[in-house]
């Protein structure tokens, strides 16, 4: 199929060269969307219709379209509706299907397969062999699809429609990252034109779980998927400042959505003296009064600043038009567009309706107390407002040490300035760390689109993290979101997920636990170390203990506890990844920080203190969702290594 693409001449088609480019890039982008992947198959799975129903029909099941020199299909795109009963069907509903056949891979060549007969009331229903191999497969690299693994509760998600926004609770191993890795492919192909003209765009926690998860969509064909975190989306300013937790709390609050707006349209003043328009020989005069009555409709109207301000010259020039028409002339719409811009009508404009900088603006709400202070009044209290005061203000935009929190400050200023552009579809994962204002941001990116969220309440580890998902759908401006929970673990151990959740009661009471399907005798080992001076290296022989499996190892640690593990690892000779850099068959250990282990995954993990873990967040609760974070990054096992006593929520026996 590459080769054909590669072999077209566009020559006799193409009507000039702006044809000739256009075609071109289309032609490119298709070759580099049909790029061989050495360890990924064609086709995983194969579906046999009963003779009565599809003509008795064999479809094969792959990651995407494949047709002979012919034309005619030898692979269905696992996304086609075709395709939906190989994750659907069952034995009390086998929709048809007289025989799912599932195919083992190893390294892209095909080394087992297995039938389920759906319509044999001879057979029982078992669970999948290869399904459960493909789960437990180690992980080396970056992320990877699981079109081979996708159950039917995760099916449903992925296959909704474009219109709703989905918002997705889930906890560790639940597979909701790839659920909405899997919906934007599924959304692509289903409105691929409409999407390809608004946009798509996946927002994570950061850049590590970016690189993490960006071959996702890839693998699946899908190469104009723009990844991005909040921090980027909001960089209008440079980030060079820090907020203490209370401080970034309240800047995060929704209520500083109403401050900016306050403040926006606070430059705004009522006209006070009549305008006077010359036109060769006459003189047109518009009252104050008319003047304040188009002023006040505009403020009414509640639109963009930007886009009042720059609809009042025309309204100005409309009313002197009316005496220009009573007058007995007969302007026309050129007229008017020169009106507009008359010196007079311009400079009545900047008196009524100034420009507005959305950064200069923040700069001195954060600067200047009596400012802040009338435009706060009634929302924030004066202990809060204190909260946001630099202590020394800034004289300029760039000489100002701006803290990521402020830069959604002025994200949102910029918006009610000038409305922000709307994409197709927003996924956002790691959702529940956001603030509102931060939601608000994400939001304005699908105002007129939809958006997948996924996260789990249980591991917010922000002060702000949100305690309800209808809240934060709130605050993105998407109330109605259906949400959707997922409990099937898939990827952590029975035994570690059930030690992590010992935690829940005391952090996120209520939420469910994670029920996992996996379960793996001696995959948790609790390790007391006698001593603290012995603790750097009992860690580093753990390391060398699990590098003897196969598979990607992280040493997750307080991020305190990181320099000096790295050192106690040179030492021993053992080299490390950092979070982000892409494991490979030689470099499989990577060191941790707590605070980025979020989203990742490794086949085993070596966790260093917990209590020192908890101990590195402002208060106990986010500390516990840190430490359940990290408890629950391992695929095939856990050990966890302590000089200290353990947290006490975790009390109830050593998990051994």
């Amino acid at each position: 199929m590459r080769e054909d693409v590669e072999a077209l001449d566009i020559k006799d088609v193409t009507a000039n060269w702006v044809n000739s480019l256009v075609l071109g890039a289309q032609i490119e982008a298709r070759i580099k969307a049909l790029a061989d992947l050495s360890h990924t198959p064609l086709f995983f799975g194969r579906l046999d219709y009963l003779p009565t129903t599809q003509e008795g029909q064999r479809f094969y099941i792959g990651r995407r379209h494949v047709h002979d020199a012919d034309g005619d299909p030898m692979v269905i795109d696992w996304r086609a509706p075709v395709s939906q009963p190989f994750y659907r069907a069952s034995k009390k509903d086998p929709q048809d299907v007289r025989l799912r056949r599932r195919f083992g891979y190893t390294g892209g060549e095909l080394t087992a397969y297995e039938d389920e007969h759906l319509t044999d009331p001879a057979e029982a229903e078992r669970t999948s062999k290869l399904l459960q191999a493909e789960i437990e497969r180690p992980r080396v690299g970056p992320m990877r699809d699981i079109v081979a693994t996708i159950q039917p509760e995760q099916d449903e998600i992925v296959r909704s429609g474009l219109s709703g926004t989905v918002c997705v609770q889930g906890g560790p191993g639940t597979g909701k990252t790839a659920v909405g890795l899997h919906r934007v492919a599924y959304l692509l192909y289903a409105h691929r034109d409409r999407l390809a003209r608004t946009g798509t765009l996946v927002v994570g926690p950061n850049e590590s779980f970016l690189h993490y998860i960006e071959q996702v969509l890839p693998a699946l064909g899908e190469l104009e998927v723009r990844q991005a975190t909040v921090d980027s989306l909001v960089a209008h300013v440079e980030v060079r400042g820090e907020d203490s937790a209370q401080t970034a709390v309240i800047k995060g609050d929704a209520r500083m959505a109403q401050i900016l707006r306050g403040a926006v349209r606070s430059h705004v003043t009522l006209p006070t003296e009549p305008l006077v328009v010359v036109r060769g020989s006459r003189r047109w005069c518009v009252p104050a009064y008319e003047l304040e009555e188009i002023v006040r409709e505009l403020l009414d109207r509640d639109i963009r600043y930007g886009a009042a301000r720059d609809a009042l010259p025309q309204r100005i020039a409309h009313a002197v038009l009316v005496r220009m028409e009573q007058a007995g002339e007969a302007p026309d719409d050129r007229v008017q567009d020169a009106v507009a811009r008359n010196a007079a009508v311009k400079a009545a404009v900047k008196a009524v309706w100034p420009p507005v900088d959305p950064a200069k603006l923040v700069l001195r709400l954060l600067g200047d107390a009596e400012f802040l202070a009338a435009h706060a009044e009634g929302i924030l209290t004066e202990d809060e407002q204190k909260l946001l005061l630099w202590q020394k203000p800034f004289r300029s935009v760039k000489s100002a040490k701006w803290s990521a929190a402020d830069a959604v400050l002025i994200d949102e200023a910029t918006d009610l300035v000038q409305r922000t552009q709307s994409l197709g579809h927003v996924v956002l994962d790691e959702a529940q760390d956001l603030s509102p204002m931060q939601y608000r941001a994400v939001g304005r990116r699908c105002t007129t689109g939809s958006a997948t969220i996924l996260g789990d309440l249980a591991q917010g580890t922000t002060p702000w993290a949100t305690e309800s998902w209808r809240e934060a759908l709130t605050h993105l401006g998407k109330p109605d979101a259906a949400v959707e929970e997922l409990t099937a673990g898939f990827r952590v151990p029975r035994e570690v997920i059930a030690y992590a959740s010992r935690l829940l009661p005391h952090m996120s009471p209520g939420l469910a636990p994670v029920s996992s399907v996996r379960e793996t005798p001696g995959s948790l080992e609790i390790r007391p170390v006698p001593d603290a001076a012995g603790l750097d290296a009992a860690v580093v022989a753990a390391c060398v203990e699990s590098l003897r499996n196969e598979g990607s190892i992280g040493l997750i640690a307080a991020d305190a506890r990181i320099a000096p593990l790295r050192e106690a690892l040179a030492a021993a000779g053992l080299p490390c990844l950092a979070p982000g850099e892409e494991t490979t068959s030689e470099a499989r250990l990577t060191l941790v920080p707590a605070s980025l282990a979020k989203g990742l995954e490794y086949d085993y993990v070596v966790l260093d203190e917990p209590a020192a873990v908890v101990d590195g967040e402002p208060d106990e609760r986010t500390g516990l969702r840190r430490l359940y974070v990290a408890l629950t990054r391992a695929v095939s096992g856990l050990t966890v290594l302590h000089a200290t006593d353990l947290p006490a929520q975790l009390a109830g026996g050593d998990g051994n």
